[in-house]
């Protein structure tokens, strides 16, 4: 069996195939051949630092072709790459860095302030490479991103004394909706395998059983190669494990112009470059995309999408159905996972064959199970915690205590059990509930935020929801409904209660209202559901 890295395969590809894009970002085009040469300058550049095998490389940057560059560069030379945050403060970012054990940093200048606030602070950083930006120059104590890659080494492919594993890893920083960020520590030949072995399982694509197929395959006329659109942040698992489909396939990563989401700049980039392939997620970013097609009907030829993805929060049918009007050559596959467990489910809609929202298939490797280990049986109705076996993360870096609450042996197996509570429907299909961390205790009945933000969702005048529980003297905790209305909708309580009542038992009707004007996902999509509680109790000057 091939014992896979990353940077053994793309290097094979761009062997192969030198001169087509791998990486695109508004005008700027970077071909295979110069992926391949720029990350070996990086690499060369790190070794030369005195890096030692499987050193920590934090990526503290925006999209673009630099954050696929640096880890090529780390996986070429036996490093593990951070992803990190764009979004935290200087507190937020130290406390990454320094769990991660980071020994390089690098970053746009523009997160220059924030990194003086705290570089006194990580003595274990060696090396800081920053990328310029129009009103940020490489500060005097870091060395030059576009001067390192402009010195291509002379031998190459480039790779440390110590070579490349299969062992070696890939952390993911996840922050999930409760507590600190954890990585989760990837083997990059479980990675590999997870994402498809180089084969794309939604489109049809196999894998490849050895490194040279990677670049044979692409010369054989009609290989599928799609040019993608990651319009989710690289930082995060969606955008970055889709980059990495594309890219084992020989395909083209594009990443928008703008670091604001732009729904118009979006199709104008579908247009422009014929992409086949879109990675989303979930409401914040459908739901803007939408919006701009309704407005503009016809503006853009859209007939090249084959595929929409989405992975890491749940949207609306209605979304769905609507987007696939414009695009009737694509399917929507929706992903149903996390950092740690990748593939629990998903479900495929196609034009004219919508799937409901949150009716998810169980992967092949998936079961649920209560929480005394036992399989829950389709058409019980017993709810269980979703789990996925099969190639999977080794752990949380230095955490064996959540290490140990997540991956458990059931069955004789070894199992990723994130947290994720769902019902398994008699047609098989999973009833998603949500995390427990975030279930709500209303007199005595478990609520789960998600069954109930999707059918709030459904309702015509209202674009995003948010569930929380409030405290309440007699039931303990009482359902408040956070939610951000289309245009300048006026929803009540009682339309709203009335509403979910249509779907669900009259205990998860919401008894509270707070409407506000934005319910501020972040860039993957989730909710920081204790910030939106806190918003809500203020809102019904309730005591925190």
């Amino acid at each position: 069996m091939t014992a896979w890295t990353f940077a053994d395969v793309w290097e094979s590809i761009a062997a192969a195939q030198p001169d087509r894009p791998a990486l695109i970002q508004g005008e700027r085009e970077v071909t295979w051949s110069q992926f391949d040469a720029r990350a070996d300058a990086l690499a060369a550049h790190l070794i030369a630092t005195g890096l030692g095998h499987q050193a920590k490389i934090a990526a503290y940057l925006f999209n673009g072709p630099e954050y696929l560059e640096t880890y090529f560069a780390a996986f070429k030379a036996g490093y593990a790459p951070v992803n990190t945050n764009y979004r935290y403060g200087a507190e937020e970012v130290l406390y990454l860095f320094d769990n991660a054990d980071a020994e390089a940093v690098v970053f746009h200048a523009g997160f220059t302030e924030i990194l003086e606030q705290i570089r006194d602070r990580l003595p274990k950083v060696k090396a800081w490479v920053a990328l310029a930006e129009p009103g940020h120059p490489v500060p005097a104590w870091a060395a030059d991103y576009d001067a390192i890659v402009a010195k291509i080494p002379e031998t190459r492919p480039v790779k440390a004394p110590w070579g490349r594993s299969p062992d070696d890893l890939l952390l993911l920083y996840t922050g999930g909706t409760t507590g600190m960020p954890k990585g989760v520590m990837w083997r990059q030949d479980d990675l590999f395998n997870v994402v498809g072995a180089g084969g794309n399982a939604a489109m049809g694509i196999e894998g490849i059983t050895a490194v040279e197929q990677a670049g044979e395959r692409v010369k054989v006329p009609g290989h599928y190669q799609p040019t993608t659109i990651v319009a989710a942040p690289l930082m995060h698992g969606t955008g970055q494990f889709s980059a990495f489909i594309t890219l084992n396939l020989g395909g083209t990563v594009a990443t928008l112009p703008s670091r604001k989401f732009n729904a118009i700049e979006l199709w104008n980039e579908v247009e422009r470059l014929k992409a086949e392939g879109i990675v989303l997620v979930g409401l914040a970013f459908s739901t803007p995309m939408l919006e701009a097609l309704e407005a503009n009907p016809g503006r853009w030829d859209l007939s090249s999408v084959r595929s929409m993805s989405s992975s890491g929060s749940m949207w609306s049918q209605e979304n769905k159905r609507g987007l696939l009007s414009f695009c009737p050559n694509a399917m929507i596959f929706d992903s149903f996972g996390s950092s740690e467990a990748v593939g629990m489910g998903a479900s495929a809609s196609a034009p004219g064959a919508e799937v409901q929202t949150a009716a998810f298939a169980l992967g092949p490797n998936c079961g649920v199970f209560t929480e005394d280990g036992r399989r829950v049986e389709p058409g019980s109705g017993e709810r269980g915690l979703v789990a996925v076996s099969g190639f999977l993360p080794m752990g949380y870096y230095k955490d064996e205590e959540k290490s140990a609450k997540t991956f458990k042996i059931i069955e004789g197996i070894r199992w990723s059990v994130p947290g994720d509570w769902a019902e398994v429907n008699t047609d098989g299909t999973l009833k998603l509930l949500g995390r427990g961390s975030v279930c709500i205790n209303t007199g005595g009945e478990k609520v789960f935020p998600e069954e109930v933000e999707e059918a709030l969702k459904t309702h015509p005048q209202i674009r995003d929801a948010v569930v929380v529980g409030v405290p309440d003297a007699r039931f303990g905790e009482r359902i408040c409904a956070v939610v951000e209305p289309i245009g300048g909708a006026e929803p009540t309580l009682n339309e709203l209660s009335e509403h979910v009542r249509e779907h669900l038992a009259g205990y998860k009707a919401p008894r509270e209202l707070v409407v506000v004007e934005s319910i501020g996902r972040a860039p993957n999509g989730k909710v920081d559901y204790k910030a939106v509680k806190d918003r809500a109790l203020k809102a019904l000057n309730e005591p925190a």
